[in-house]
């Protein structure tokens, strides 16, 4: 792919597969066989795609204590999140599953071997993949399910989704006000510039991110290798953790230095960070960067049908639609439907519900803690 070019077509991978469990998961029929047991293949498939980024879940109709009992005596129940384990229709709970995760449809996948099954969630959840479990033993050979970039962090996905779910309860039960909350989790957030070695974890956010990705582009691994060593741009990665765990690689920046403006080309953070306020967090932390240097900020966003939340985002932070003269410089944006946002910067306090580290990018060699 090529640099700058967007993704307009609905990606091919699968983010989360949801499993039935009699006669898919297991041979037979737990209210009627007892101590039944998985097909030869389904641990090699499940722990595959756990260690490929791939979350897993179940949509099962079936006793709820019982069906998790002897997932936990299989030693499987810890590779599912998020599990709808009932007596209701499967596309109703393929939805609540994928509405919690927060992912669309087109990212969601689903296996049963009851063709009744899957054309019920295929007529209410149509672009939702549904695959027999006849074809589970290949499942991890298909390009859906074959992501081309596996990190650190895509191994580590499924416990960051369950520290996750972990921490919103323990913030639903919180009464005081939310900021207080934060406060309460000591979250750390990073921000550094890539090495090579961070570029994989880099390149999959501007591949997973949709909601929180201010144009919608995908910069491969070829091209960000070559900005790395590029004078005028600034590739950098942020990370965050709290007392729960580590959220992993949440975000990235694409800049490009002018000597009037700085040109803010890709700025992706991950939904799942979105409430602790990391897209505000760098955006005022940028304004501030850019006052230091004493130059303007210009922003590419192209609107996509997931990413109201990052306009919103860019609105908040004060850039326009007004026109300056330190524009000029930048060259028109390749693709269309990119609006150029601009920002006369002011200086910005630190963030009161977290720690950052971050560089100096008006003098390259200081970091800095706030």
């Amino acid at each position: 792919m090529t640099e700058g070019k967007p993704v307009s077509e609905p990606p091919t991978a699968v983010k989360c597969l949801v499993w039935d469990l009699d006669n898919t998961l297991w041979r037979g029929t737990l209210l009627e066989d007892g101590e039944v047991l998985p097909f030869e293949w389904v641990r090699d498939v499940i722990t595959t795609l756990d260690e490929r980024g791939i979350l897993q879940s179940i949509a099962s109709k079936n006793d709820h204590d019982h069906a998790w009992e002897r997932l936990e005596a299989l030693g499987l129940a810890e590779y599912f999140v998020l599990p709808h384990i009932g007596w209701g229709p499967k596309s109703a709970s393929v939805r609540a599953i994928a509405d919690r995760l927060n992912f669309a449809d087109r990212a969601m996948a689903f296996v049963d071997d009851q063709p009744a099954e899957r054309a019920e969630v295929a007529y209410r959840l149509p672009e939702v993949r549904c695959y027999p479990a006849e074809d589970l033993a290949g499942l991890t050979g298909l390009p859906e399910f074959s992501p081309a970039v596996v990190t650190v962090d895509s191994r580590q996905r499924r416990n960051m989704y369950q520290s996750g779910f972990r921490r919103d309860a323990e913030r639903a039960e919180f009464s005081g006000p939310d900021e207080d909350f934060l406060r309460t989790l000591d979250i750390r957030m990073g921000i550094s510039r890539a090495t090579e070695r961070e570029l994989s974890r880099v390149e999959e956010l501007t591949l997973r991110t949709s909601q929180m990705n201010a144009t919608g582009v995908h910069y491969p691994d070829s091209v960000l290798r070559g900005l790395l060593t590029d004078p005028a741009h600034e590739v950098l990665v942020i990370t965050m953790a709290d007392r729960f765990g580590p959220h992993g690689a949440v975000g990235i920046v694409l800049l490009e230095r002018h000597p009037a403006v700085w040109h803010l080309k890709l700025l992706a953070t991950s939904c799942r960070v979105v409430s602790f306020g990391a897209g505000s967090t760098l955006l005022n932390w940028l304004a501030d960067q850019a006052a230091q240097a004493g130059v303007h900020l210009a922003a590419d966003f192209r609107r996509t049908d997931r990413n109201r939340m990052m306009e919103v985002a860019y609105r908040f932070a004060g850039f326009a639609d007004t026109t300056c003269a330190c524009t000029a410089a930048l060259a028109a944006p390749d693709e269309e439907g990119v609006e150029r946002l601009h920002l006369t910067p002011a200086f910005q306090p630190a963030p009161t519900t977290l720690r950052l580290t971050a560089p100096e990018l008006a003098d390259p060699a200081l970091p800095r803690s706030r």
